[in-house]
């Protein structure tokens, strides 16, 4: 056997399904093969076109494009196509294009007839391929609410106005004019109030949940039920953004404040109604859900996300998404476990922590959680309401698909329920005695949101804690020299001459970490910096855009900006790839399965994060801790 046939056989020896055969069917196999070079742009099998051959890529990247020009996978080296019009159909449904120039192995028909006739399994493999593109092209088809998602919000209720009513009139007057208005929430103005003249807002579940059940006065005022102060979002703000936005906070209603004052309100049914099946849906099914119901709503979420990038959405976007339904999901089973167990006896809050607090959930994010509980917390007496809160909800999150933490960091964990004044002394600790363990823990914790909870004033609790341990981080020099040693200490992984380093053994052989030295060091850095200037925010991004030209310089929080979110976006693509393959998503990237411009890109993005990575070792002399 020739050099080079016997390289294409140890080609096609490490590649699916080919792997598979015996070794002598194997090595016969590269004899009965031919082989083309196709520029980039090149089609290689045109939609309706007769095809006889199925094309093994040996080098390059070859798109599979659906007739109405919708994007239903990428093939890159060691995968295969053009098998569907081998196994079904003669004429391809589809576009086959290269996107690089692509070397590409040719087996006939022919020669394929006979290896499917004398394995059977492999005709199973490629018959199963070739109806997962099918699907991939009739769930994109289904859910072509792309245009709808970038849509302004002002299309969306045109013609209409908000109705409104003085902050000052009764709940019964309020209630007379939502049904003359025939609405379902009604915006209450004040002379004084911000964003538009806009004091608070009260919608139908206020007057059931906050008058008739408490059977209140309907003559005493309707700001002592309304929900104040109120998120509002701008009219040329894109659906996508009010959707996210109406996840976060947990509400159906959005009011829409322009420079002409209030323009309207955005009801979740508007968006729905547009949406319609649309994967968005399920943080309002979430809502309505039973336990049995939640089951893998968590990962299914992952799916509709992974759509929801594939039809443009960025990475930032995505993680958002993952992160709403999380929320959702949790809030609900809040709500199921306090109807199975009664009403708390001290008021808590359910918070996230890591990825989740940060808005920054993507389909291999698992559980980081914890409780909040009011000060009269009797362990005695309350110990066992909240063991069984917290076990009931962390257990439903795990049915639903998000992972029980590695490290036990969860609710369910004891030592993760503690009161307002324990949280407060424990983040005191935290930041004057930064022992390892301590700043394991700091640098989850310290992103910190509350989720949902229950009892009167439970909003409050995450918030104090929150406030109090960011006031006395943002003065403490030595935490802040100690985080700087964590953020520097796990480099990205390129080597002296700038070339990407990978694992050279194991279960990763072959890949590198980009969360590992790539996105985790981002998100730590941009932490630090966040705390160091006494900033409020929570998300990466909003952390360093904040930070920029104090504690960090301006140039350096762009240039890391953009890493990230080149990082997040190389991440969420691979992830998505092993979604659709049903493999467990993770942040392992083979650099030679990528196309050059993006192993370029990638340097440059590890060369950015080990810059500011140096500047802050200096900055903090890290390297003496």
């Amino acid at each position: 056997m020739s050099v080079e046939l016997e390289e294409i056989t140890r080609f096609l020896a490490q590649h699916e399904p080919f792997s598979t055969l015996p070794e002598d069917t194997l090595r016969a196999l590269p004899a009965s093969m031919g082989i083309t070079y196709v520029r980039r742009g090149e089609t290689v099998v045109a939609v309706g076109e007769s095809n006889d051959t199925l094309y093994i890529i040996r080098s390059g990247a070859v798109d599979v494009v659906s007739a109405d020009d919708m994007l239903l996978d990428r093939r890159e080296a060691g995968l295969n196509f053009g098998y569907s019009t081998l196994v079904g159909e003669r004429e391809s449904r589809y576009l086959m294009q290269a996107v690089e120039d692509s070397v590409l192995l040719m087996l006939p028909r022919e020669a394929f007839a006979g290896l499917l006739a004398e394995f059977p399994d492999l005709g199973r493999f490629f018959q199963t391929a070739s109806r997962r593109v099918q699907a991939a092209a009739e769930e994109i088809r289904d859910h072509g609410a792309a245009d709808v998602l970038r849509t302004p919000v002002r299309d969306l209720f045109v013609g209409r106005r908000a109705a409104t009513q003085p902050a000052t009139v009764s709940i019964a007057r309020a209630a007379e004019a939502m049904g003359e208005y025939g609405v379902s929430c009604l915006i209450l103005t004040s002379d004084q109030g911000e964003r538009g003249g806009i004091a608070g807002i009260v919608t139908d579940h206020d007057m059931r949940a906050r008058v008739v059940a408490r059977q209140l006065d309907p003559a005493r005022p309707v700001a002592e039920v309304m929900t104040a102060p109120v998120r509002t979002i701008g009219p040329d703000a894109l659906v996508i953004e009010a959707m996210l936005t109406m996840g976060e906070i947990g509400v159906h209603h959005l009011p829409v404040v322009g420079s002409d004052g209030i323009a309207g309100v955005l009801d979740a049914a508007d968006i729905m109604r547009q949406l319609q099946t649309d994967p968005i849906y399920l943080t309002t099914q979430v809502q309505h859900s039973s336990l049995d119901e939640l089951e893998g709503a968590y990962v299914d979420a992952a799916r509709a996300a992974g759509r929801f990038f594939e039809r443009g959405a960025s990475a930032g976007e995505t993680q958002r998404f993952s992160t709403s339904v999380a929320d959702a999901v949790a809030r609900r089973l809040g709500t199921l476990a306090v109807e199975k167990l009664g009403p708390p006896p001290v008021p808590f809050a359910f918070v996230a922590v890591g990825s989740q607090a940060r808005g920054e959930m993507g389909p291999a994010s698992d559980q980081d959680n914890a409780l909040v509980l009011g000060d009269g917390f009797d362990p005695a007496a309350h110990g066992a309401y909240f063991a069984a809160l917290a076990e009931f909800v962390c257990a439903g999150l795990a049915g639903a698909g998000q992972a029980l933490c590695p490290g036990n960091m969860m609710a369910s964990n004891p030592e993760w329920r503690m009161t307002e004044s324990q949280w407060e002394r424990t983040f005191h600790g935290w930041v004057t005695a930064p022992v390892p363990d301590a700043l394991l823990h700091a640098q989850v914790f310290f992103d910190f949101r509350a989720v949902f909870g229950a009892g009167d004033g439970w909003e409050g609790l995450a918030e104090r804690v929150r406030a109090t341990a960011l006031s006395s981080a943002h003065g403490s020099a030595r935490l802040h020299v100690h985080l700087a040693a964590l953020a520097t200490f796990r480099e990205p992984p390129v080597g002296f001459f700038r070339g990407l380093v990978v694992e050279r053994s194991g279960e990763y052989a072959n890949t590198l970490d980009i969360k590992r030295g790539g996105t985790a060091a981002v998100v730590q850095m941009a932490r630090l910096y966040a705390i160091a200037a006494g900033v409020d925010a929570t998300d990466t991004a909003s952390r360093l855009r904040a930070a920029a030209g104090q504690s960090v310089s301006a140039q350096g929080a762009a240039d890391l900006l953009d890493a990230y979110e080149y990082l997040s976006d190389l991440a969420m693509r691979h992830q998505v790839q092993q979604l659709r393959a049903g493999e467990r998503p993770d942040y392992h990237i083979d650099p030679k399965r990528l196309p050059e411009r993006d192993r370029a890109a990638l340097r440059d993005a590890f060369g950015v994060i080990k810059s500011q990575q140096a500047a802050l070792a200096q900055k903090y002399q890290t390297r003496a801790v």
